[in-house]
């Protein structure tokens, strides 16, 4: 909890005086009683129908007093809540934008949703449940209790014997609850990413007829949790009507011995009145900090997992980066013996030529500043996770990555990617206009730089022919695009950054063969000095390039230009001739 301490501290007036007005309602509770007995002992007995006005008026002067503090109370525990679990979501959002592709692969996406919006609500309704409860339960338990040793102390027993049986049974739902609210979580967890993916790919659902499978699917998840929820929500309901029969067996208990102390004359009726409501209060308070309690399990499995993204190291940061203020000056790239597989914790050292889980093994080559170099390999030999080390989306197993001789682990984050433009294989888009999307590129560009850019990366022409323009509303994902509109709009975007190194990962696959030349064409143009790395699975789009890198399973099979590799290069032959449909001979 000393973590949390700082997010309260904004709103410790509330924090304080939410509880303070609560009191006044614990005063009202414990003194009304008392008030009552009297109006029945001396006013009804003695047919005093001034004493039963005034002390009638007292009562309603309470209420007023323990209305004003409820409505205080409750505003300032809403404030303190809704405040406090806001500034943590926050700081969540930004730790979890902080972390890498394998940080986000390890936690899931809807884990981390999850986290986000139901833990920080059962949170949030426990910081409610404390503030509103902390001092008022407690208040009526001793309260209460002090005014029915007041009142009788013989009936007053009665609680010293039930009170310890209620807390054994608190204890022992607790202890029950916890480890359910955890599992419910979790299923939680795989309900929420469950839905997301079928969202996401909604496209690809219908379009492969899929519904059927996706229903039944979404019908596992959740009856998982339901079954969890049912198995969490038992115990919540198993534990009313248990303290229920301990209150009124308590009641009838005093009931009983306080009727035979009426009828002996030793007790008042308005006495035992009071008493009864007295006795209650102390129930009902034990109820309300059993319900407390119970919210406190499922809320520390909340506070569990949100600590665990909170403390939580990612595995990328700029500490231990030697040259954090340098930038990229040129954009040379060197890749020395860089070997890389996906969820290892920790780098291996040697590279193991039979790893079975290594992805890329034993990378070595180099790319001059100002180059443009095509990357061509079968599906999966390793090419998007190869140029993927260079920005640092992940880090390599082994070996390093070097930009104008320094390994990249060695500048800061912000400097690296700042220099490094990418256009990933699959677009991304978000909701807003045109040009709101291309300023993720640069958020200061003028529209004359947006159309320039554009023209470059073959966009301006169709964007240009929307009738709003720039400022047309793209959907969530770019869904009212087509493939290659969003192909040409994030090299656009990428452009924008006016980056030393700019890699296209198969970015062209949804243009036409002439559009992708005009972009080629463009980029030697205008980006003479930016070094170009173009992924493709087509000999076509690369075979102009100063060099072209080619991959088999992990490993390069050879560089060299398209005639140098036609001549020597097997795995390079194999697909340019498969591709062109042509025979050795005709080349």
């Amino acid at each position: 909890m000393k973590n949390y301490l700082k997010y309260a501290k904004p709103y410790r007036f509330a924090y304080i005086f939410g509880p303070v007005m609560m009191l006044t309602e614990v005063f009202g509770e414990v003194w009304i009683p008392k008030l009552m007995s009297l109006i029945i002992d001396n006013g009804v007995a003695n047919h005093d129908a001034a004493y039963i006005l005034k002390t009638a008026a007292v009562m309603f002067g309470a209420c007023l007093i323990m209305i004003c503090g409820g409505v205080l109370g409750s505003y300032f525990s809403v404030k303190a809540s809704v405040g406090t679990t806001s500034d943590i979501r926050k700081d969540l959002y930004s730790r979890i934008l902080d972390f890498s592709f394998s940080d986000i692969d390890r936690f899931s996406t809807g884990s981390l949703i999850t986290r986000l919006t139901n833990d920080l609500q059962q949170i949030q309704q426990l910081i409610v449940m404390m503030l509103k409860l902390a001092l008022r339960s407690p208040g009526m338990l001793i309260g209460g209790f002090i005014m029915a040793l007041g009142v009788n102390r013989e009936l007053a027993m009665i609680l010293l014997l039930i009170i310890p049986v209620l807390g054994a049974c608190i204890f022992l739902i607790m202890k029950t609850a916890y480890p359910r609210f955890v599992k419910m979580q979790k299923a939680l967890d795989n309900l929420n990413g469950g839905i997301k993916e079928t969202l996401t790919n909604i496209r690809v659902v219908k379009s492969f007829v899929r519904e059927d499978f996706e229903k039944e699917k979404f019908g596992r998840l959740n009856d998982d949790m339901r079954d969890r929820s049912m198995a969490a929500m038992r115990v919540v309901i198993f534990m009313q009507p248990v303290m229920m029969v301990f209150m009124n067996a308590a009641s009838i208990a005093v009931v009983w011995l306080g009727g035979n102390k009426i009828i002996l004359g030793s007790m008042l009726v308005g006495e035992l009145t009071a008493f009864i409501t007295y006795i209650t209060q102390i129930l009902m308070s034990l109820l309300m900090l059993a319900m407390v309690i119970l919210q406190s399990s499922r809320a520390v499995a909340s506070f569990k997992r949100v600590s665990e993204i909170m403390e939580y190291e990612p595995t990328l940061s700029d500490e231990g980066a030697a040259c954090r203020d340098k930038r990229i000056e040129r954009g040379e790239i060197e890749f020395k013996n860089v070997c890389f597989e996906y969820d290892t914790d920790k780098v291996t050292g040697e590279c193991a030529d039979n790893s079975d889980t290594q992805i890329l093994k034993d990378l070595s080559f180099k790319i001059n500043a100002g180059e443009t170099v095509g990357i061509l390999g079968s599906t999966g030999c390793g090419k998007t996770s190869m140029v993927q080390l260079i920005p640092r989306l992940y880090d390599v197993t082994s070996g390093q990555v070097l930009i104008d001789g320094t390994d990249v682990r060695d500048y800061s984050l912000f400097h690296l990617r700042e220099s490094v433009g990418m256009v990933l294989q699959y677009n991304t888009l978000f909701s807003g206009t045109v040009s709101e999307n291309l300023r993720w590129g640069n958020e200061n560009a003028a529209d004359e730089e947006l159309r320039r850019f554009c023209e470059y990366a073959q966009a301006d022409s169709f964007v240009s022919a929307f009738p709003e323009g720039y400022e047309k509303m793209v959907e969530q994902g770019g869904a009212n695009l087509s493939g290659g509109q969003k192909q040409r709009l994030c090299i656009a975007r990428a452009l924008l950054k006016k980056p030393k190194i700019l890699i296209l990962d198969d970015s062209t696959s949804a243009v036409d063969t002439a559009t992708e030349a005009r972009i080629s064409e463009a980029f030697a143009a205008e980006l003479k000095d930016t070094t170009k790395l173009i992924i493709s699975q087509r000999t076509n789009s690369v075979k102009n390039a100063d060099r072209i890198i080619v991959m088999d399973e992990g490993r390069i099979a050879d560089i060299g230009t398209h005639a140098e590799l036609i001549d020597r290069c097997e795995v390079y032959k194999e697909i340019y001739f498969i591709q062109n449909e042509k025979k050795e001979g005709e080349v």
